[in-house]
């Protein structure tokens, strides 16, 4: 199978692309340079080289993203990769996404969500796959939330973070079955208040550290407060966050 995978240089790309080897498959790796082992160039930015890169690809998966720029790559960069695509190749088009692009009043994640009613609209074999937060982006996002010995966060907040080899794992398998052609969920094994996972981060991570929960008002806050960023439905990944830590 002819599989190329776009962000492969991204938090989840390198676990991706291991999920996805399997001998036998032509597995390339899109970016704007193209350089290292199975690389092929391909700008979403601009279109420039996307025909070339997706020639004779059967399944794609997008899963290239810029938080700081995602109405030009994430948007306008999905259009020219529908526009691009070898359609009488492609069996499947994955597109990752996040678990609340439809419910949270973010800018970035509306931006995601416009790039999936893109691919919706686009006629090709799709499947929009909605994963959690990574466990390596909530060390992040704790890390800059600290102040000093004090880390607060936002009262009320629930999350479902996963471990990102899972996710890659679940993609790998959506990858290489029929596609769906609408969304489908995937988030770790627990639901937790984020109080508690700062907790957690706090004993494993910053010793003598001290959790404050705040009240943060708003209609983003409201929307994770009432779980709008928790999956409904799909399937889960087993690693936990405290084994995460722990490792």
């Amino acid at each position: 199978m002819d599989i190329l995978v776009t962000g492969a240089s991204n938090r989840l790309g390198p676990s991706l692309v291991e999920a996805l080897r399997r001998d036998g498959d032509r597995l390339r790796l899109m970016s704007r340079r193209g350089t290292g082992p199975g690389g092929v160039r391909g700008d979403l930015a601009t279109g420039f080289d996307l025909p070339d890169a997706l020639a004779g690809a059967e399944v794609v998966v997008h899963a290239a993203s810029d938080a700081r720029n995602a109405w030009e790559v994430d948007v306008a960069g999905t259009r020219r990769l529908v526009q691009a695509v070898d359609r009488d190749r492609l069996r499947h088009l994955v597109y990752v996404s996040i678990v609340g692009v439809d419910r949270i009043p973010w800018s970035y994640y509306r931006a995601k969500y416009a790039a999936e009613q893109v691919l919706l609209a686009s006629g090709l074999p799709v499947t929009l796959v909605r994963i959690t937060q990574y466990f390596g982006f909530v060390d992040e996002l704790l890390e800059t939330a600290r102040r000093g010995p004090v880390l607060p966060v936002p009262m009320g907040w629930r999350a479902q973070p996963v471990d990102v080899r899972d996710a890659a794992a679940y993609l790998a398998r959506v990858a290489r079955q029929p596609p769906t052609g609408g969304v489908v969920e995937f988030g770790g094994p627990e639901e937790l208040a984020v109080a508690d996972i700062a907790r957690a981060w706090v004993a494993a991570r910053e010793s003598g550290g001290h959790v404050v929960s705040t009240p943060v008002p708003g209609r983003l806050s409201t929307a994770f407060r009432d779980g709008a960023a928790l999956p409904s439905g799909g399937e889960r990944g087993q690693r936990t966050y405290a084994a995460h830590l722990r490792g």
